[in-house]
Protein backbone atom coordinates (compact mmCIF):
# COMPACT_ATOMS: atom_id res chain seq x y z
CA UNK A 1 0.00 0.00 0.00
CA UNK A 2 1.24 3.48 -0.87
CA UNK A 3 -0.41 6.71 0.32
CA UNK A 4 0.86 9.87 -1.33
CA UNK A 5 0.09 13.54 -0.83
CA UNK A 6 0.69 15.75 -3.86
CA UNK A 7 0.66 19.53 -3.26
CA UNK A 8 -2.01 19.12 -0.57
CA UNK A 9 -3.60 22.16 1.05
CA UNK A 10 -6.22 21.94 3.80
CA UNK A 11 -8.26 24.90 5.04
CA UNK A 12 -10.79 25.24 7.84
CA UNK A 13 -13.34 28.02 8.24
CA UNK A 14 -14.72 30.50 5.73
CA UNK A 15 -14.01 34.08 4.68
CA UNK A 16 -11.75 36.07 6.99
CA UNK A 17 -11.82 33.18 9.48
CA UNK A 18 -10.31 30.76 6.96
CA UNK A 19 -7.16 29.07 8.23
CA UNK A 20 -4.73 26.93 6.24
CA UNK A 21 -3.77 23.98 8.43
CA UNK A 22 -1.73 22.30 5.68
CA UNK A 23 0.13 24.19 2.97
CA UNK A 24 1.47 22.57 -0.20
CA UNK A 25 2.38 19.25 1.46
CA UNK A 26 4.05 16.48 -0.49
CA UNK A 27 4.68 13.13 1.19
CA UNK A 28 4.70 9.40 0.40
CA UNK A 29 4.18 6.62 2.95
CA UNK A 30 4.23 2.90 2.23
CA UNK A 31 4.23 -0.40 4.09
CA UNK A 32 7.59 -0.90 5.78
CA UNK A 33 8.27 2.80 6.41
CA UNK A 34 8.72 4.15 9.95
CA UNK A 35 8.27 7.93 9.99
CA UNK A 36 7.89 10.43 12.83
CA UNK A 37 6.11 13.75 12.31
CA UNK A 38 7.20 16.46 14.74
CA UNK A 39 6.43 20.11 15.25
CA UNK A 40 4.91 22.57 17.74
CA UNK A 41 1.25 22.51 18.76
CA UNK A 42 -0.98 23.82 16.00
CA UNK A 43 1.61 23.21 13.30
CA UNK A 44 -0.66 20.86 11.31
CA UNK A 45 0.68 17.47 12.42
CA UNK A 46 -2.69 15.88 13.19
CA UNK A 47 -4.28 17.33 10.05
CA UNK A 48 -1.46 15.78 8.04
CA UNK A 49 -2.23 12.43 9.66
CA UNK A 50 -5.92 12.82 8.78
CA UNK A 51 -4.94 13.34 5.14
CA UNK A 52 -2.76 10.21 5.16
CA UNK A 53 -5.55 8.23 6.81
CA UNK A 54 -8.19 9.32 4.29
CA UNK A 55 -10.22 10.70 7.20
CA UNK A 56 -10.67 13.98 5.35
CA UNK A 57 -10.19 15.29 1.83
CA UNK A 58 -7.88 18.16 0.90
CA UNK A 59 -9.11 21.62 -0.03
CA UNK A 60 -6.59 21.63 -2.87
CA UNK A 61 -4.17 19.04 -4.18
CA UNK A 62 -4.40 15.26 -4.41
CA UNK A 63 -4.32 12.30 -2.03
CA UNK A 64 -3.46 9.04 -3.78
CA UNK A 65 -3.93 5.49 -2.49
CA UNK A 66 -2.02 3.06 -4.68
CA UNK A 67 -1.88 5.72 -7.43
CA UNK A 68 -5.65 6.34 -7.37
CA UNK A 69 -7.03 9.71 -6.25
CA UNK A 70 -9.40 9.44 -3.30
CA UNK A 71 -11.60 12.00 -5.08
CA UNK A 72 -12.55 9.18 -7.44
CA UNK A 73 -13.50 6.81 -4.61
CA UNK A 74 -16.94 6.48 -3.05
CA UNK A 75 -17.52 6.96 0.67
CA UNK A 76 -17.89 3.18 1.01
CA UNK A 77 -14.60 2.54 -0.78
CA UNK A 78 -12.83 5.02 1.50
CA UNK A 79 -14.47 3.42 4.53
CA UNK A 80 -13.16 0.01 3.47
CA UNK A 81 -9.63 1.41 3.05
CA UNK A 82 -9.74 2.88 6.55
CA UNK A 83 -11.22 -0.29 8.02
CA UNK A 84 -9.09 -2.90 6.28
CA UNK A 85 -5.80 -1.30 5.29
CA UNK A 86 -5.04 1.47 7.80
CA UNK A 87 -4.89 1.19 11.60
CA UNK A 88 -5.38 4.20 13.86
CA UNK A 89 -3.94 4.77 17.35
CA UNK A 90 -4.75 7.93 19.30
CA UNK A 91 -3.49 9.63 22.45
CA UNK A 92 -6.74 8.70 24.19
CA UNK A 93 -7.36 4.97 24.20
CA UNK A 94 -11.10 5.05 23.35
CA UNK A 95 -11.74 1.64 24.90
CA UNK A 96 -15.26 0.59 25.83
CA UNK A 97 -15.18 0.29 29.61
CA UNK A 98 -18.10 -2.17 29.58
CA UNK A 99 -16.23 -4.63 27.36
CA UNK A 100 -13.33 -6.92 28.12
CA UNK A 101 -9.97 -6.46 26.44
CA UNK A 102 -10.81 -9.25 23.99
CA UNK A 103 -14.25 -7.77 23.23
CA UNK A 104 -12.72 -4.34 22.52
CA UNK A 105 -10.36 -5.82 19.95
CA UNK A 106 -13.10 -8.03 18.53
CA UNK A 107 -15.43 -5.12 17.83
CA UNK A 108 -13.95 -3.92 14.48
CA UNK A 109 -13.64 -7.55 13.34
CA UNK A 110 -17.28 -8.19 14.10
CA UNK A 111 -18.30 -5.06 12.20
CA UNK A 112 -16.27 -6.31 9.24
CA UNK A 113 -17.67 -9.86 9.67
CA UNK A 114 -14.18 -11.32 9.57
CA UNK A 115 -13.82 -15.10 9.80
CA UNK A 116 -11.98 -16.61 12.79
CA UNK A 117 -12.24 -13.21 14.44
CA UNK A 118 -11.79 -14.40 18.03
CA UNK A 119 -8.53 -16.12 17.05
CA UNK A 120 -7.32 -13.01 15.20
CA UNK A 121 -8.20 -10.74 18.12
CA UNK A 122 -6.35 -13.02 20.55
CA UNK A 123 -3.31 -13.10 18.24
CA UNK A 124 -3.30 -9.30 18.00
CA UNK A 125 -3.36 -9.03 21.78
CA UNK A 126 -0.60 -11.61 22.13
CA UNK A 127 1.54 -9.61 19.68
CA UNK A 128 1.49 -6.62 22.06
CA UNK A 129 2.02 -8.70 25.20
CA UNK A 130 -1.58 -8.84 26.42
CA UNK A 131 -2.33 -12.48 25.68
CA UNK A 132 -2.87 -13.09 29.40
CA UNK A 133 -5.35 -10.20 29.83
CA UNK A 134 -8.15 -11.27 27.47
CA UNK A 135 -10.84 -11.30 30.16
CA UNK A 136 -9.72 -8.13 31.93
CA UNK A 137 -11.62 -4.85 31.67
CA UNK A 138 -9.94 -1.54 30.75
CA UNK A 139 -10.29 -0.28 34.33
CA UNK A 140 -8.11 -3.19 35.44
CA UNK A 141 -5.27 -2.22 33.11
CA UNK A 142 -2.47 0.30 33.50
CA UNK A 143 -2.23 3.20 31.07
CA UNK A 144 0.44 1.42 29.05
CA UNK A 145 -1.66 -1.76 28.90
CA UNK A 146 -4.67 0.23 27.72
CA UNK A 147 -2.61 1.78 24.92
CA UNK A 148 -1.30 -1.66 23.95
CA UNK A 149 -4.91 -2.84 23.79
CA UNK A 150 -5.70 0.10 21.50
CA UNK A 151 -2.74 -0.87 19.32
CA UNK A 152 -3.99 -4.48 19.18
CA UNK A 153 -7.39 -3.18 18.07
CA UNK A 154 -5.68 -1.18 15.31
CA UNK A 155 -3.82 -4.34 14.24
CA UNK A 156 -6.80 -6.69 14.30
CA UNK A 157 -7.63 -6.26 10.60
CA UNK A 158 -3.98 -6.72 9.57
CA UNK A 159 -3.45 -3.15 8.27
CA UNK A 160 -0.56 -2.27 6.00
CA UNK A 161 -0.02 1.11 7.67
CA UNK A 162 -0.62 2.27 11.27
CA UNK A 163 -1.06 5.99 11.99
CA UNK A 164 -0.42 6.94 15.61
CA UNK A 165 -1.29 10.40 16.94
CA UNK A 166 0.70 11.14 20.14
CA UNK A 167 0.49 7.47 21.26
CA UNK A 168 2.68 8.13 24.32
CA UNK A 169 1.16 11.51 25.23
CA UNK A 170 -0.75 10.23 28.29
CA UNK A 171 2.02 7.94 29.53
CA UNK A 172 5.11 8.29 31.71
CA UNK A 173 8.52 8.10 30.06
CA UNK A 174 9.23 4.43 30.82
CA UNK A 175 5.80 3.26 29.68
CA UNK A 176 6.04 5.43 26.56
CA UNK A 177 9.33 3.76 25.68
CA UNK A 178 7.67 0.34 25.95
CA UNK A 179 4.89 1.45 23.59
CA UNK A 180 7.47 2.62 21.07
CA UNK A 181 9.24 -0.74 21.43
CA UNK A 182 5.94 -2.42 20.48
CA UNK A 183 5.54 -0.20 17.39
CA UNK A 184 9.18 -0.73 16.40
CA UNK A 185 8.79 -4.51 16.65
CA UNK A 186 5.65 -4.40 14.50
CA UNK A 187 7.50 -2.40 11.88
CA UNK A 188 10.58 -4.62 11.85
CA UNK A 189 8.92 -8.03 12.21
CA UNK A 190 5.71 -7.55 10.24
CA UNK A 191 6.84 -4.70 7.94
CA UNK A 192 3.83 -2.61 8.92
CA UNK A 193 4.27 1.03 7.95
CA UNK A 194 4.24 3.28 11.03
CA UNK A 195 3.66 7.03 11.11
CA UNK A 196 3.92 8.60 14.58
CA UNK A 197 2.89 12.18 15.29
CA UNK A 198 4.70 13.42 18.38
CA UNK A 199 6.14 16.47 20.13
CA UNK A 200 8.62 14.25 21.98
CA UNK A 201 12.07 14.10 20.34
CA UNK A 202 12.87 10.83 22.14
CA UNK A 203 9.81 9.22 20.55
CA UNK A 204 10.63 10.78 17.18
CA UNK A 205 14.14 9.31 17.32
CA UNK A 206 12.69 5.78 17.26
CA UNK A 207 11.68 6.26 13.61
CA UNK A 208 14.02 5.86 10.65
CA UNK A 209 12.85 9.13 9.09
CA UNK A 210 11.79 12.37 10.76
CA UNK A 211 9.54 14.98 9.15
CA UNK A 212 9.25 18.50 10.55
CA UNK A 213 5.96 20.40 10.25
CA UNK A 214 5.69 24.11 10.99
CA UNK A 215 2.85 26.46 10.04
CA UNK A 216 1.34 23.70 7.90
CA UNK A 217 4.47 23.17 5.81
CA UNK A 218 6.66 20.06 5.69
CA UNK A 219 10.41 20.54 5.89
Amino acid sequence: MIVELQSVWKAYGEGEARFWAIRDAGLMIQAGDFVSVVGPSGSGKSTLLHMLGCLDKPTKGTVLVDDESIDRLTDRQLSLIRRNRIGFVFQQYYLNECMTVLQNVLLPLELAKVKDRKKKAAEALASVGLGHKLKAYPSELSGGEQQRCAIARALANSPEIVLADEPTGCLDTETGEKIMDVLTDLNEQQEIGIVVVTHDEVVAACAREEIQVRDGRIS
